[in-house]
């Protein structure tokens, strides 16, 4: 289905190596653009925004299997460094299918993948435990039989369906799923520096990812104090995007002006910008 770079295997053990000491961010791009921009400023891996990339295509964070998939592979492809999967839930409810397309993750040539415990079902927006680490189970079973060394991340949505205990929770779950055989750990919603703490201290010596989508007074190195091994920000660059996008627009179809234009970033810059890493992806 896909033709993935050659060099995957350092790719993987560079990103597995990042997770093994200290802390690092990991930006989301939604395209090849963003990606190379992202490599050209020096971080040393990448994770797709499976809302960043849906927005971009006019639909809500609802996308099909192949279509994730495609655009993964299209980001695995953009530049050298690894890169780790939004997979949402797996793209299935139950074990098997869930394993089905976690290979086929594997294949599009990533160095891990996440997979979320959240239904979309609003009546149960959770699955029940047991499911949820078999599911995990079933990934890492998945992963295993393909030789790949990538890395699993399992997310505990609680935060984020609104739960009535969620930090409590998150730590039952992400407990369970270290136990099933996921490599990182990842609760989207905590911020408190004593929740990210308790997090970290309940799944350790498995590293934890943190969430930042907003300024919340918590920077990186604050966050590597508290124990974070990963920094993702999700849609949030994409969501910057749009924020100029919709400002800009507003104004000009509201008003008739261009005030929002002032201090874009100039043509010429992302001209020269892209003539260049094309000429350096070309060898040229």
């Amino acid at each position: 289905m896909f033709k993935p770079p050659s060099d995957l295997g350092p790719r993987r053990a560079a990103f597995r190596k990042l997770h093994a000491s200290g802390c690092f961010l990991i930006p989301n791009p939604w395209d090849v653009g963003t990606a190379r921009y992202l490599r050209h400023l020096g971080f040393e891996a990448l994770a797709t925004t499976s809302s960043g990339f849906a927005f971009s295509l006019g639909s809500p964070d609802v996308l099909p299997r192949d279509t994730a998939l495609h655009h993964i592979a299209e980001i695995v492809a953009a530049t050298e460094l690894p890169v780790n999967a939004d997979f949402q839930s797996g793209y299935a409810d139950e074990p098997a299918g869930v394993a089905r397309n976690v290979k086929l993750c594997v294949d599009a040539g990533v160095a891990g993948l996440s997979i979320e415990d959240a239904t979309g079902d609003r009546r149960r927006p959770l699955y029940d435990l047991q499911q949820a680490v078999e599911r995990i189970q079933a990934a890492r079973t998945s992963i295993d039989a393909t030789g790949a060394d990538v890395l699993l991340t399992a997310r505990a949505e609680c935060f984020l369906v609104g739960h009535t205990e969620p930090l409590a929770e998150s730590i039952r779950r992400l407990q369970a799923y270290a136990a099933a055989g996921a490599d990182v750990l990842y609760a989207p919603g905590v911020a408190e520096p004593e929740g990210i703490r308790a997090l970290v201290n309940a799944v350790a010596p498995k590293p934890v990812n943190v969430l930042v989508s907003a300024s919340g007074g918590l920077g990186l190195a604050q966050l590597a104090e508290l124990g974070v091994r990963r920094v993702s920000v999700g849609s949030a660059l994409a969501r910057a995007a749009w924020a100029g996008f919709i400002r800009a627009a507003t104004e000009m179809s509201g008003k008739g002006t261009f005030g929002s234009l002032d201090g874009v970033t100039p043509f010429a810059d992302l001209e020269t910008f892209f003539r260049r890493d094309q000429r350096d992806r070309l060898g040229s």
